[in-house]
């Protein structure tokens, strides 16, 4: 569905570029992430960052699931909680405080990322390599913003 904006034609493109771009984002993560069961989206992301990644302090893990530190106190202590993390000081440094994977927040994503990896993989299928490349690199130039040159490019 398009926009309903009467704006300038610019205005028009972009909202309706925003649309698209947000509901194909939320449809292919709402299905490839539908089997990750009583986890939410964020400790998924935590879970696998730290799979992935190894032990990080909180900030480190904020920045890569792209999270404020603040929403990120509460998952972490939720998944404390459940059994899947373990937080502990850092021996160099006292006042940072390292996340790792436990046994059974290890085992729970090893199980898990395969097949969120294969869902993922499965909801890009009708675009082809090539595609999918290019959407990555227009994902990552939209994600850049705007820097002073590209807007006087286009003023």
């Amino acid at each position: 569905m398009p926009t309903a904006h009467k704006g300038s034609p610019a205005e028009v493109a972009a909202l309706d570029a925003y649309i698209k771009l947000m509901r194909a984002s939320e449809t292919v993560t709402a299905r490839a992430h539908g089997i990750i069961g009583d986890l939410t989206l964020t400790q998924f992301g935590v879970l696998e960052a730290l799979y992935h990644r190894g032990p990080l302090c909180a900030g480190a893990i904020a920045e890569k699931i792209l999270k404020s530190a603040g929403n990120l106190t509460l998952v972490l202590s939720n998944l404390e909680r459940d059994g899947l993390v373990v937080r502990q000081r850092d021996c160099q440094d006292a006042r940072r405080v390292i996340i790792s994977l436990s046994p059974a927040g290890r085992d729970k994503i090893a199980a898990l990322f395969p097949k969120v990896a294969a869902a993922i993989t499965a909801e890009f299928g009708p675009l082809s390599p090539a595609e999918q490349a290019m959407l990555g690199e227009l994902c990552k130039k939209l994600g850049r913003g705007r820097t002073p040159s590209s807007t006087a490019a286009r003023e």
